[in-house]
């Protein structure tokens, strides 16, 4: 599967800049909610292995995520919910451990039937669709930590799969938002780092979204406001959905503010 060699790229890219990195440095704290590197790998690599152990079937997948989830209903966060699993894991054998596992994934993704269904804390998906948002987490989750150091990420076509769940998605984020779905759903016309365009939907000249596929995949991740890009929209629909876009699974998120994640 295609797409599992995609996330294990994104995956690849994140520690390849956390490589070297001093230890230190891992507990600084990033723009998405004073999360620290640390924590991200901590969420990433907890995330990475319930998607690995949902390919073993139901039963294996609620005795994993079983814990996590009580404890999120009890009132916990999402960060409070991975440290009793991490058990102290923190640091630089974290990041060795969240690698190793990111890898495991990828590979068992690799052999899996992308048609297969898995389980997971919200609706069943797809095996392909699952893999699909682990590259988006990682790819997520890494914008802070890029952010943070200051570095420019070097973008790849890999970035298409984002774009197109953040399409899928459209409706989606309205109804997470117990809002009428707006129909019908806008154009998408998007330009990948090679250059190549890429379109969704049926054209219309006043319901469009147009511009860059990575500001385009910043947007629906909520890594950025699309004030801080140069994103164009066509009309009041494509308007609206951009500023709420969210393609990531969990309650309605709030976009951050203009200006409020940036690079440093």
């Amino acid at each position: 599967m295609q797409q599992a060699e995609d996330f294990r790229a994104e995956s690849q890219a994140l520690a390849a800049l956390l490589q070297d990195l001093p230890e230190a440095d891992l507990h600084r704290p990033t723009l998405f909610k004073d999360w620290t590197i640390d924590h991200v790998l901590g969420h990433l690599h907890l995330f990475n292995v319930a998607a690995e152990t949902s390919l073993q079937g139901q039963v294996a997948f609620g005795t994993f995520i079983g814990p996590i989830v009580k404890d999120m209903q009890s009132g916990k966060s999402i960060l409070e919910c991975q440290f009793p699993w991490l058990d102290g894991l923190s640091g630089r054998a974290l990041f060795e451990a969240w690698r190793a596992g990111a890898e495991r994934c990828a590979d068992a993704f690799a052999e899996a039937d992308p048609k297969a269904r898995v389980k997971w804390v919200g609706p069943d998906m797809s095996a392909l669709s699952s893999i699909t948002a682990r590259q988006m987490e990682t790819w997520a989750h890494g914008q802070e930590v890029f952010d943070l150091l200051g570095v420019e990420r070097q973008e790849q076509d890999r970035i298409r799969n984002i774009a197109h769940l953040g399409v899928s998605t459209h409706g989606w984020t309205f109804k997470n938002r117990k809002e009428p779905i707006p129909e019908p759903a806008p154009f998408v016309e998007l330009t990948g780092p090679s250059g190549a365009v890429w379109t969704w939907n049926d054209p219309q000249p006043d319901n469009v979204v147009r511009g860059s596929a990575v500001e385009f995949s910043q947007v629906v991740t909520q890594v950025r406001n699309i004030a801080d890009t140069d994103l164009e929209t066509r009309g009041a629909l494509a308007a609206r959905w951009m500023e709420v876009a969210q393609c990531f699974a969990g309650p309605a998120e709030t976009p951050p503010a203009k200006g409020a994640r940036h690079k440093t």
